[in-house]
């Protein structure tokens, strides 16, 4: 049965996408906190290697040389970079799907996807790539800095407005892909989950059965996109902590397998529920609002009845 529900604004509104943003802030900042302890032993396993091999010995070593703390290093670089990528991410992915949806007519759903997300992921990268740049240095150089506050100006001497985007090309080949795969396959896989495991139409389904989907979306979405790119995520830390001078040599240094393989199982365990927490949160937030759980295009595309 359907429900009728009070609406905070309209969708593709001005506030439509001001509560995206809000929301995707919100739910990335929280997300990736959360997984900080994860994060830095990510990073680490990538610069090191040969030290930290595994999880558990990795983090036992960090534990064991560093104390407990070490395992939160970084998490003001996680909070307040990511929940500013997430916002930009979330809210401009709205808009540009909402935007190409509507002139791109004679094109697929996956392309207006595909397009949506790298548009987005483009400008959200731009505001992440900063925070980034002290995020890895703090987690795998515990003399540079004790976060965000003395690390931005001490950065800034060092290495100029350059240091901080030094990593946006490498990061743009992480998360560009990253984001074009995660979003096309949490949409598909909404329209998959409706139309062939629970067949019933979203909007005749329970605010729990919406959101139940969401979930099992959005981790298969976080699990496919960590693998595609992970060789750009190894890469990025590589460049980052001075491994190496430009991707070329860094991809020379590492090696094609290990490009692929380096810290895979613990990017799979860290984004995969981040990915499924991160869309929970942002439809939890489009709910109280009034708005439908994530997932399909607007009124105009669906009646130009596209093919997927």
């Amino acid at each position: 049965m359907k429900r009728t529900e009070r609406r905070f604004c309209d969708e593709f509104s001005p506030g439509y996408y001001g509560i995206c943003t809000v929301g995707g802030m919100l739910s990335a900042g929280t997300t990736h906190l959360a997984v900080t302890p994860l994060d830095v032993l990510k990073v680490n396993m990538q610069v090191n290697p040969i030290k930290y091999s595994s999880i558990s010995s990795g983090f036992s070593a960090l534990w064991k040389e560093q104390g407990p703390s070490s395992l939160w290093r970084g998490w003001s670089g996680k909070f307040f970079g990511y929940g500013v990528q997430g916002g930009f991410k979330f809210g401009l992915y709205e808009y540009f799907k909402g935007l190409y949806s509507n002139v791109l007519v004679d094109q697929n759903r996956t392309f207006i996807f595909f397009l949506s997300s790298a548009s987005a992921q483009v400008f959200a990268d731009v505001a992440l790539c900063p925070f980034e740049a002290i995020k890895v240095r703090v987690q795998t150089q515990p003399n540079f800095a004790k976060g965000l506050v003395d690390g931005f100006p001490k950065l800034y001497k060092t290495e100029g407005l350059a240091g901080f985007y030094k990593g946006l090309c490498p990061l743009w080949g992480r998360n560009l892909p990253f984001s074009m795969i995660m979003f096309s396959t949490f949409e598909h896989s909404v329209g998959f989950i409706y139309r062939s495991i629970i067949q019933q139409r979203k909007e005749d389904c329970s605010r729990a059965q919406q959101l139940g989907v969401t979930c099992l979306a959005g981790y298969a979405a976080g699990t496919v996109g960590a693998v595609v790119s992970n060789p750009a995520d190894v890469i990025v830390s590589s460049l980052y902590n001075k491994k190496a001078e430009n991707v070329l040599q860094a991809v020379k240094k590492i090696g094609l397998v290990n490009l692929f393989t380096r810290s895979l199982p613990v990017r799979i365990t860290l984004v995969g529920p981040v990915v499924t927490l991160q869309w929970f949160f942002y439809d939890t937030i489009k709910v109280l609002c009034g708005l439908p759980t994530s997932g399909g295009l607007n009124r105009k595309l669906q009646e130009a009845n596209l093919s997927s």
